[in-house]
């Protein structure tokens, strides 16, 4: 809510939207950060400016945000700034064997959630070699063996630019808040009704009006070994090296 106290008028709107960027609860910076895009160019370097001194520290959704608004802006300031500060993007792309994860972060950008979790597939079978890559699917047995770096950046990419909705550590989450509970755990995030499995790809939700933990996907048809395999991965636990 905008300080009683400050007068209207462009300068003014921009200072208490500014403080409200910083200041403000995640549900004040949901509202103020597509406000601040209708500014047009005092907006965007408000958001330049608030990306700017958050860099060294780990991204968050509300990061990811504002960097979906100036990767999806027209303005010149705005691409030359994510070219010279972001050229990867908002979050570290960390591999322990030299996944490119770049076209990951670019539709994930965009919200282009569907093609987003094909290609999570796709550097998921890369990271188990070539014979995953061949048959376009995963062993449990493969998952084990996954770098934790690698399905923490793959996770916090899906995390930052979902609104903190989507991810594996989301859904590891609703799994273990169920008691591991894998009948109760399927319609919980809507891949599954009643005894019938969500049907690839019409039936999924491509967009954040899905349920929390909705994507990425896994084949779930194969049984649960892989992701449980997934859920149990040594990435998720505090001491995981980051």
């Amino acid at each position: 809510m905008t300080d009683p106290m400050i007068l209207s008028g462009p300068a003014n709107d921009i200072d208490s939207l500014r403080l409200q960027l910083i200041a403000g609860s995640f549900q004040v910076q949901q509202q103020i950060i597509p406000q601040l895009a209708d500014l047009g160019n005092e907006g965007l370097d408000v958001l330049m400016e608030f990306l700017l001194k958050r860099r060294d520290n780990p991204a968050t959704w509300v990061d990811g945000k504002v960097y979906q608004v100036l990767y999806n802006s027209d303005a010149p300031q705005a691409k030359e700034f994510l070219l010279s500060s972001f050229p990867e993007g908002i979050v570290p792309l960390k591999s322990g064997c030299g996944i490119n994860y770049n076209p990951l972060q670019q539709l994930l950008a965009v919200q282009d959630f569907q093609a987003a979790d094909r290609i999570t597939i796709q550097k998921m079978c890369e990271l188990a070699g070539p014979t995953a890559v061949q048959r376009k699917w995963l062993y449990f047995t493969d998952v084990e063996s996954f770098p934790a770096i690698d399905l923490q950046t793959i996770n916090n990419l899906w995390l930052v630019h979902s609104e903190g909705k989507f991810g594996f550590s989301v859904q590891r989450e609703i799994w273990l808040s169920l008691g591991k509970n894998w009948d109760n755990f399927w319609p919980k995030i809507s891949w599954k009704k009643g005894n019938n499995w969500t049907r690839y790809p019409n039936e999924f939700t491509w967009d954040l009006s899905a349920p929390k933990g909705h994507l990425p996907l896994s084949n779930q048809l194969r049984g649960v070994r892989v992701i449980s395999s997934l859920f149990s991965h040594p990435a998720w636990s505090k001491n995981s090296e980051t």
